[in-house]
């Protein structure tokens, strides 16, 4: 059995845009960059304490939403 398969013509519109606009090639070329750069970045790679990290933030929610620690 054969099925007879055809795509419906669609009508475009004066105003109707195919491309992808400036903006979003941009943004893929800016993120690609980022992540180069941070791959060759030659920084060593070195453990953050929880001092450092989430006890300010923890302190800060805290004194924010005035629970007593």
């Amino acid at each position: 059995m054969s099925a007879v398969s055809s795509r419906p013509s669609v009508s475009r519109g004066p105003g109707t845009r195919t491309g992808l606009p400036w903006w979003a090639v941009a943004l893929a070329v800016v993120a690609f960059v980022a992540l180069l750069v941070v791959m060759t970045a030659p920084s060593p790679a070195h453990a953050v304490s929880a001092s450092q990290g989430v006890a300010p933030v923890l302190e800060f929610l805290a004194r924010l939403f005035g629970i007593a620690g």
